[in-house]
């Protein structure tokens, strides 16, 4: 980043007059313990992570590489792709790539080589060899199933892995035994090895080996008739082996690129499972779950390979690729740097432009916290320059970049597993959005510019920003977008349609300096490979604990509680949702909390009698502002890293600035036409009455109304007045237009003091 004047001598560089507020805006930060690879270490890996991003893209669009190459093996994605096999080669690849790139622990500098555990080293690599042994046994039983030699049932090979059978001892003892050994001995080992920071670990190796171990046994075992037994006491041992080697891995991953907290919950999850039938009343089950059914049912589209991993192969990796190549084309400074031209005049300008760049950033960025780290590196010290204070500065930034999640089309990644999850069309659901997106980032707008108006701040000078004329010159910058938006209006499929922009970012990209070519393009894919791990992992690790959930029917018993409050109060029933979404929620990935309240909340509310469409809106909102509620919130972590404040204190202050974000999905549930559901009228009388509804809660909550602070009755009136605009109806908008107009003329007759205190009598 840097905000020295810049030119650029390059006659296609037609670029700003001004200093260049943002630079390095795409730039994939580092993190701690990411390896650092050089050389023929660098090489191999980014081949990997290529190939990984390029097969995704091929096969979505129906490339066949098994015609192409005349080979056919099982481990080629083919048109029509087999779906479970194609999900656990995405699971694979991504655990083999994620162990590669990401170390146990963090590095303390650049070369990591103040410490060597040599022999460390050496035994992590003696786990190689049961991993091998484990490998050597699954590629056995694919060829011994590909042979064509077993019975036949129903047109099923079938795979007779009974206690007593050759084949089931074969299982245990030269696959399952192997593999676990492997498996457990390399994390553990891992926790402890270090090498240098450019250098393989054998522990990371030998896990990406025993990931590649448990997608060719899983393949070969699915093809069979046992496929049929998953999730039943019949399903095979090596299943069950392999699934809990399988299990272990995504938690190491998930731990590595995301933290403990989905961790931890994941295992709460997993000890519910095995302790339910223990516990009393709602989160008993009537019987003990065995180590092999449950494992067996996990590693199977109730689970794992469900609705989380569904999307993360599909539109989330699909859209990752087109964030990449966006990237590469440097459309985030431009996103930034247009931000600021537009709004960094304006009154305490940094916190506006924090605002405009954190949603247009949110279109190319799935994270909450990643969108905070790229945008706010930028506006924070900005904000604290022209008088925001550092937990403000920070606050403001969070809770812009959460909003990013909300922001139609993309979205982040929650709003691909809602179209999963519940059938509804992905357009339509983008489309959805458009109403709640504008009143979360007009909420904020409002709360930033009363916080300027009230400490009387400046915007910035005409001469710290870029220039505006010049930017609408590479406004093309934008087409993209507006392809990706076009072609899911035209009816083409969320992939046809991400393919399309992708395609379009390169072309765009010769008409800038950073021009793509062939080499270019390779890095788009190598970068789409590597951002792509986290999300996976993550996406994985969700899909255990939903599996826990539909295998223990948790949600089901949760659906129910909320029938009998809604048997109360239908308020009441609503809230209980909010809490358990937003608890669900701390600490984990916008995507990871949305499919674990998807599974627990949304099916009761919809048992309510709400539409699926807004039950589900529902939930989603309460996942994504899960990242800027106290005390675990993981968007306003990221700020208070880089504005310097204590976490806690811009965790609740970002839930302060955010508040209409609370009350939002209340506005949805009593008006569905905030959803875009009602007529032309409705739709544009809800948008409109919400806004103000939002605009009288920012002016109740920042004490700033009609160009002047509010003593404390108005503003209790004013929050009072925002409620009344929630129901939706004509008397109860009336009623709260009526109650502002009153407040205002009371403010501006009888002039009371804003410092007034109220009187307390008779406390001694």
């Amino acid at each position: 980043m840097t905000t020295e004047q810049m030119r650029n001598d390059d006659p296609r560089d037609d670029q700003i007059d001004g200093p260049i507020l943002a630079e390095g805006v795409d730039e994939d930060p580092v993190e701690g313990n990411r390896r650092l690879f050089t050389g023929s270490g660098y090489i191999a890996v980014a081949i990997v992570a290529i190939l990984y991003a390029l097969v995704h893209m091929l096969a979505l669009n129906g490339v066949s590489l098994s015609s192409w190459t005349g080979i056919e093996l099982a481990f080629l994605p083919q048109f029509p792709l087999e779906t479970w096999n194609f999900r656990i080669m995405h699971i694979a690849g991504a655990l083999a790539l994620g162990f590669l790139i990401f170390a146990a622990h963090g590095f303390a500098d650049e070369t990591g080589a103040s410490k060597q555990t040599r022999l460390l080293s050496i035994l992590a690599a003696a786990f190689g060899i049961p991993a091998l042994i484990a490998g050597a046994t699954a590629i056995g039983f694919s060829a011994q199933i590909a042979s064509g030699t077993l019975p036949q049932m129903g047109g099923l090979t079938t795979w007779a892995a009974f206690p007593g059978t050759p084949t089931y001892a074969a299982e245990v003892n030269w696959f399952g035994i192997p593999l676990l050994i492997a498996t457990f001995g390399a994390i553990i080992t891992g926790w402890f090895e270090r090498r240098a920071r450019d250098s393989f670990a054998a522990s990371d190796i030998v896990l990406a080996a025993c990931g590649i171990v448990v997608a060719i046994y899983l393949i070969a075992i699915y093809g069979t008739a046992a496929r049929n037994s998953v999730g039943t006491t019949f399903v095979p041992i090596g299943v069950a082996f392999a699934a809990t080697a399988g299990s272990a891995l995504i938690l190491e991953l998930t731990r590595r690129v995301a933290g403990l907290a989905l961790v931890v919950i994941t295992g709460i999850f997993l000890l519910y499972t095995f302790t339910a039938h223990l516990l009393p009343g709602l989160l008993a089950v009537d019987r003990a779950y065995s180590w092999q059914r449950f494992f067996g049912h996990v590693y199977s589209d109730a689970g794992i390979l469900g609705p989380t991993t569904a999307v993360s192969s599909t539109y989330i990796i699909l859209f990752i690729i087109f964030a990449a190549f966006l990237q590469a084309s440097k459309v985030g400074d431009y996103f930034v740097n247009f931000a600021f031209a537009m709004a960094g005049r304006a009154r305490g300008g940094p916190a506006k432009v924090a605002i405009f760049a954190s949603g247009l950033m949110g279109m190319i960025n799935g994270t909450s916290a990643g969108n905070v780290v790229a945008t706010g590196s930028l506006t924070i010290p900005l904000m604290k320059k022209v008088g925001y204070h550092k937990k403000t500065a920070g606050a403001v930034e969070a809770a812009a970049s959460t909003g990013g999640q909300i922001m139609p089309p993309i979205m982040g990644a929650g709003a691909f597993i809602m179209a999963e999850v519940t059938g509804i069309p992905y357009q339509e659901i983008a489309i959805a959005a458009i109403i709640p997106a504008i009143l979360y980032f007009a909420s904020i707008y409002f709360m930033v510019d009363f916080e300027a108006a009230k400490l009387g701040m400046r915007g910035m000078r005409e001469e710290e920003l870029p220039k505006l004329k010049r930017l609408i010159k590479q406004v093309y910058l934008f087409v993209p977008i507006i392809i990706l938006i076009a072609a899911l209006f035209m009816g083409y499929s969320v992939i046809r349609a991400g393919t399309l922009a992708t395609v379009a970012a390169a072309m765009i990209s010769w008409l800038t300096p950073h021009a793509m070519g062939p080499r270019a393009i390779l890095k788009a894919f190598e970068l789409a490979g590597v951002m792509s791990i986290q999300i996976i992992a993550v996406c994985a690790c969700a899909g255990i604990i939903v599996g826990v959930i539909s295998l223990t029917g948790v949600g089901a018993r949760f659906s129910n509680v909320l029938l009998d409050l809604a048997g109360v109060s239908q308020l009441l029933a609503l809230f209980f949702a909010m809490c358990i979404a937003i608890l669900l929620g701390m600490g984990m990935p916008t995507t990871a909390a949305y499919a674990v309240a998807a599974s627990v909340v949304a099916p009761g509310l919809v048992q309510l009698g709400i539409p699926q469409l807004t039950a589900h809106f529902f939930v989603f909102y309460f996942a994504v502002v899960s990242a800027i509620t106290p005390p675990v919130a993981l968007a306003s972590y990221a700020a208070a890293g880089i504005s310097g404040a204590n976490p806690m204190e811009t965790s609740v202050a970002s839930f302060r600035i955010g508040i209409a974000a609370f009350i939002v999905p209340f506005m949805f549930f009593y008006n569905s036409a905030l959803l875009m559901d009602g007529t032309a009228i409705e739709i544009i009388r809800a948008g409109i009455t919400a806004t103000f509804g939002v605009f009288l809660l920012s002016a109740g909550v920042q004490g700033w109304f009609m160009g002047g602070r509010s003593v404390w009755f108005i503003r209790i009136g004013l929050i009072i007045a925002a409620l009344f605009m929630i129901e939706g109806g004509l008397v109860t908008d009336l009623l709260g237009f009526g109650a502002a107009v009153g407040l205002y003329l009371v403010q501006r007759l009888f002039k009371p003091r804003a410092d007034v205190s109220i009187p307390v009598r008779g406390a001694d």
